[in-house]
């Protein structure tokens, strides 16, 4: 079963809440990350890409950039801006997109379930940016940004969260400038704390993964770490545990992630329209934007023209959670055997698009002669992430886009 406990958060004071959270870390560049905090000295970036206040073109990933990042963690308690609850709590944050709002549990979960398979995982993290946000982790001694976790729904949980979303007012409310909503309610009744924590313990046998892989694996490594180098370790120690939101699986939505490709591999249009035939029923839509319709079917974008492809039988596998995704379909009969892609991670002929930026992105990157065609996905659902873990598999890469994106710096865990 799981393990999550309420915290002492650290956390911004309400009337500067809006001004100091923002984007994750990992969701923008170095300038853009500048852009975003101009003007802006509250803002949380100058913690997570503290790099914006050197000198232009330092690495990010230097001893400076990561001094720099504790100092400016240092002023903003030292100012104020932060303050650290005086018990442990858990806290409800919900976000709101597109009129469909979902609520998650902000908690400490515990490192070692991560390791012993409690907290599973769907994707393949890359070491170097492991070692990024340990470094990170450990200079701050506290997880500067919330891990994105899923489990399946309980109803107690729902209940207790429903009550207390409907009876109280929100410490926190407001909408970013993306037009999402945040609200977050901080649980102060020790009793109900108590009760969440015991429900997790009975209830819910495992964790879920959604967002923020490296994250979780650095944290996780980081909590390890010091109870191999502790010699009076305990097990109460805060570091045993690392911030995450938790959402009911019943709440979430996945976006699609699309592929745009570079070139045909030699091959002329009419060529790779005749080439995909064999595994593809394709059928011309016109020059307006075909989105996907259901399983199976992806849309293709092409010389100023969208085909809408459909999966012929015998090209996916239904007892198969990696060889039923269609993400798993469009590699093995397309970006492989025509297009001679065969590694995701690594080619620079395939580029990826989270869905939030609309098959208007793909459009827009072909007709500007960047790339020569896009391939638009139909979303996998909770259900079929939820089978990978469970069953031990490895989603392919760029496979699920969620949004909205956690906000960084409405609470921190420290680790002291």
């Amino acid at each position: 079963m799981s393990t999550v406990k309420p915290f002492r958060g650290l956390r911004p004071q309400k009337d500067i809440a809006a001004r100091l959270s923002c984007l994750p870390y990992d969701v923008m560049n170095t300038q853009e990350a500048a852009q975003m905090a101009q003007g802006n000295p509250q803002s949380f970036l100058h913690i997570t890409r503290a790099e914006i206040d050197l000198p232009e073109g330092i690495d990010p990933h230097s001893k400076q950039v990561y001094d720099k990042s504790l100092q400016n963690f240092n002023d903003f308690q030292q100012k104020g801006w932060l303050f650290q609850d005086d018990a442990p709590r858990f806290y409800i944050y919900a976000q709101t997109m597109d009129g469909r709002t979902q609520y998650g549990i902000a908690g400490a979960a515990f490192c070692e379930d991560y390791q012993n398979g409690i907290i599973k995982k769907h994707e393949l993290t890359r070491p170097d940016k492991e070692d990024d946000r340990m470094v990170h982790v450990n200079t701050l001694d506290a997880n500067a940004e919330p891990v994105f976790l899923s489990y399946r729904a309980v109803p107690e949980i729902d209940a207790i969260v429903d009550n207390i979303v409907r009876n109280q007012q929100p410490e926190y409310d407001f909408v970013s400038a993306d037009g999402f909503g945040h609200k977050f309610w901080v649980i102060n009744d020790s009793a109900i704390n108590a009760k969440i924590e015991k429900i997790f313990a009975e209830q819910v046998p495992a964790l879920y993964v959604a967002d923020g892989h490296h994250r979780t694996a650095a944290a996780a490594r980081v909590g390890l770490e010091r109870k191999a180098n502790n010699p009076n370790h305990t097990g109460n120690e805060e570091y045993n545990y690392f911030l995450a939101v938790i959402f009911p699986d019943s709440q979430l939505k996945i976006m699609d992630y699309n592929r745009v490709i570079k070139d045909l591999n030699g091959n002329t249009e009419s060529e790779f329209l005749d080439k995909i035939s064999t595994a593809f029923a394709v059928k011309d839509m016109g020059t307006e934007i075909y989105k996907p319709q259901r399983l199976h079917q992806m849309s293709l974008y092409m010389g100023g023209h969208w085909y809408s492809l459909d999966a012929k039988p015998g090209t996916y596998d239904d007892t198969d959670p990696i060889g039923v995704l269609d993400v798993t379909i469009l590699t093995r009969q397309v970006l492989d055997p025509i297009l001679g892609i065969t590694d995701l991670r690594t080619s620079k002929r395939i580029d990826f698009v989270g869905g939030i930026r609309g098959l208007g992105e793909l459009k827009r990157r072909v007709d500007n002669g960047e790339m020569q065609c896009a391939f638009a996905m139909y979303p996998v659902s909770m259900s079929q992430l939820l089978d990978i873990a469970d069953t031990g598999n490895i989603m392919p890469p760029k496979t699920t886009w969620f949004e909205p994106k956690l906000r960084s710096g409405l609470v921190v865990h420290k680790l002291k």
